[in-house]
């Protein structure tokens, strides 16, 4: 089954349900909500994307990016990186391909907006993202941003096409 990806503001009403969905799972895995500073005009394009991957006619999986911002969150790889941010699917709809599906229209649009590089903190108490940004490429990079301190995070990153 595949989703049907559509680019939506970061406070579309699928979006703020599906970041409740994954803020409970941020408890259930660590104890606690993800409080990494986001708004949504990090997600407007030429800065950035966000979507929402409909499946059954369901919002079922989310994630964006947006331009890497060194001031606030140090250097990292590349000379126009992105962050990719909040990519999660939903329970229903795991096992499906939906988010190596997902990392791919993310890499693609960063990519065509002229990013060269994307980056990601994932902690590690979330095996099985970790084992999809491995399996696409990603590799270890020193540690930058929100949780850059946090002996729980994984900061990985990738040249983009």
């Amino acid at each position: 089954m595949g989703a049907d990806f559509r680019s939506v503001p970061y406070d579309h009403p699928d979006v703020l349900a599906l970041i409740s969905e994954v803020q409970a799972e941020y408890v259930r895995r660590y104890g606690g909500e993800d409080t990494t500073p986001l708004h949504e005009t990090m997600f407007v394009p030429p800065d950035g994307l966000f979507f929402v991957g409909y499946a059954e006619d369901r919002p079922a999986a989310m994630g964006g990016w947006r331009r890497h911002d060194e001031e606030r969150d140090g250097p990292v790889p590349g000379k126009l990186p992105a962050e990719l941010k909040r990519m999660y699917v939903a329970p229903w709809a795991r096992g499906r391909g939906l988010a190596r599906a997902l990392l791919v229209e993310i890499e693609r649009t960063s990519s065509a907006a002229g990013c060269d590089f994307m980056v990601l903190e994932a902690g590690r108490n979330q095996p099985e993202a970790l084992a999809l940004y491995r399996s696409a490429g990603y590799a270890d990079i020193a540690p930058y941003g929100h949780y850059r301190w946090s002996d729980l995070s994984v900061h990985l990153g990738k040249p983009l096409p």
